[in-house]
This record gives C-alpha cells, sequence and structure tokens, in this order.
C-alpha cells in the first residue's frame, strides 16, 4: 500500500448526520463507457455519540448470507435507533458479487488475499485499499459477513485468524459469544497470507471477526437467520444499536480452532470426489475421508484420502470434480485460550 489517497469517491460526509444511501464510485474506463464508473452500495447511519461500527459482505461475490443479511439491516434501521455511526457495505467486491463469483472477472483476484491493497492497482486492490483506508480506518469494530460459496459448505460459525495478543482474542471471543452461532473457529495464523480483512482491522485497531454461513452457492434459510439475529446481537452489545432486534443466543458456541494446517484435508489426484463423512461428524487420524474416481480410467482403482488430525468437520467441499489442491474438508478441536 503506499500513501497515495484512494481514486474511490464517496457522495456523502461519513461525518454528517442521518442515513444516507448511496454509491461509492469506482472509476472503471471501459470500451462502452469512457468516463465511467462502478457503483459499489453503501449506507452510512450517524447519530450522535457512540461507536463507530463496519459490517460488509460480498467479500466473495458467491456468498450470499451476508449480502442479504446486510439488506434487511438496511431496510430495518433508522437513524433514531443508532447511538454512533454504522456502515453497512454489502457488495465489497462488486464485480464479483455482481458477477455471482468468488473472484472479481475483471482483474480475477481474490479481495480477501490482497490487503491492503493499491489505490493504483487493479480494481479488486483499489477495493481493498479503499476498505481499509477508509472505512476500516474509520472503525473501532467490523464483522465481515462470509459463507462457504460455490465449492464449500460449512457449519454456521463465527471466525477469526488465530492472535497471540491474548487480550484482543479474549475480547473477540466475548463477541463471538454475543453472536451466538453453534460454532466459533479460529484459523490458524497467516491464514490468508497476511492478506484478509482480519490483517486490516488488525493493523487499524479494529476489533473484528467474521462468518462462516452455509454456502453451496446458495441462500440457506437457517444460517440467514443465525446471521441476522448475530449481527443484530453484535450491533446491541457493542451500544451502536440502542434496542435489540433479536433475541439472546438461546445455546452456548462451542470454540473451535485448527492448530495447524494437519486439519485441512486436499485433493492429492484428479478426478470424482466420494466423502465418506459429513459436516458435524467427529474423526481421528487415519480416518477414511473419502476417495477420488477417475472415470477417464475406470480400471484404475480409487485414490483414497484419509484425515492428518482428530477433530469435528466443520466445512465440506460441494463440487464433485476436484483437482489436485482442492480443499475437500477442515476439521477443529476444541479451542481454550
Amino acid at each position: 500500500m503506499t500513501d497515495a489517497l484512494t481514486k474511490l469517491t464517496t457522495p456523502f460526509d461519513f461525518d454528517a448526520p442521518g442515513k444516507h444511501c448511496d454509491f461509492i464510485r469506482l472509476p472503471h474506463s471501459v470500451h462502452r463507457s469512457a468516463y465511467g464508473w462502478l457503483p459499489l452500495p453503501i449506507v452510512c447511519i450517524n447519530n450522535g455519540d457512540g461507536p463507530t461500527v463496519l459490517v460488509m459482505a460480498g467479500t466473495h461475490g458467491d456468498e450470499y448470507e451476508g449480502q442479504v443479511t446486510i439488506t434487511r439491516l438496511v431496510q430495518t434501521l433508522e437513524t433514531e435507533m443508532i447511538a454512533g455511526r454504522l456502515i453497512l457495505f454489502p457488495m465489497a467486491n462488486y464485480p464479483a458479487a455482481k458477477a455471482g463469483l468468488r473472484t472479481s472477472p475483471i482483474d480475477e483476484l481474490n479481495l480477501n488475499r490482497v490487503y491492503p491493497g493499491d489505490p493504483n492497482g487493479s480494481l479488486t486492490m483499489m477495493i481493498a485499499h479503499y476498505i481499509e483506508t477508509e472505512l476500516m480506518k474509520r472503525s473501532d469494530y467490523a464483522l465481515d459477513l462470509h459463507s462457504g460459496g460455490s465449492s464449500l459448505h460449512y457449519l454456521p460459525s463465527a471466525v477469526v485468524m488465530f492472535d497471540e495478543n491474548k487480550e484482543r482474542t479474549h475480547r473477540i471471543q466475548e463477541l463471538m459469544r454475543v453472536f451466538g452461532a453453534p460454532y466459533s473457529f479460529f484459523f490458524p495464523g497467516q491464514h490468508a497470507g497476511g492478506g484478509s480483512s482480519n490483517d486490516s482491522a488488525v493493523r487499524q485497531n479494529t476489533l473484528s471477526f467474521a462468518t462462516e454461513m452455509g454456502g453451496s452457492g446458495t441462500v440457506t434459510p437457517d444460517c440467514l437467520e443465525i446471521c441476522f439475529n448475530g449481527v443484530a446481537r453484535v450491533l446491541h452489545e457493542i451500544g451502536v444499536l440502542k434496542n435489540a432486534l433479536a433475541p439472546p443466543a438461546e445455546n452456548t458456541t462451542r470454540m473451535l480452532h485448527a492448530p495447524s494446517y494437519d486439519y485441512f484435508t486436499y485433493a492429492r489426484d484428479v478426478g470424482l470426489f466420494e466423502p465418506k463423512v459429513e459436516l458435524g461428524d467427529e474423526v481421528q487420524k487415519g480416518d477414511l475421508a473419502g476417495r477420488i474416481h477417475t472415470p477417464e480410467t475406470p480400471w484404475q482403482s480409487p485414490t483414497e484420502v484419509f484425515f492428518d488430525a482428530d477433530g469435528l468437520v466443520v466445512c465440506k467441499r460441494v463440487p464433485g470434480r476436484v483437482e489436485r489442491g482442492d480443499c475437500l474438508f477442515h476439521l477443529g478441536t476444541d479451542f481454550t485460550s
């Protein structure tokens, strides 16, 4: 990231009181539109003293529960319901979200791998720089709403990268408990190679966590309700939402983590994957995870895939066709800080 200013423009003042609904303008000059811009929808509700909270989704365009959750919040919340400032950003990587793709169809980049971005880079790099320097920098708290997208399906979970700062970890755990998903999961440190929104939040001293809500390239109704209610509970707990929109969580979230990448299971061959376990199963190291069949050479025996750790199946691959290096499952084991 350079010290240059963002080239994206916001048509309202984040400090102005009231509810502002508009589009961030991302310059995009193409054959059909010489002086055009892409419209990134954003809503800012500002009302007096209180924290600033960023809630965003659409980091990956094929992950839908978060986008719907933010849409519902925009239509539900009015200025008098807020104490402080709430920024709602439902289609963070707008080109990807518009196309329903994990990565941008324009520059093929994954927004959650390129923070802190570059104001002079490609469109996704410019978006990342804007989020970090204009949105995250303003925010005391942030929620980045994800799901499994087209290739994965998750147990409904609140998630965050492992952080050796115990005070920060404790505060995030408390908010995860308030969120109230059935599971809360800590990824290994540097899970996204240092380029995630979580890394951006740490740099900007913003207290943040994310979600993984279902997936399979669909909107899962039960995950959607968990996501909406969880966000509403956190906003009320933080104090930016004056009155509760959701009841307290009924159950205690189960805290899980992946201590290493032994908890991730990958395809080591090309073919059709036959899973032998399901989401929510408890497995042990050495258990059969599945088989990869090769109909191109049907006389060839399938390749067996085994788990390298004990744990709960938190995430499962959706498409049957796999390539070497595709994630098939990942596991979690109980976490105590």
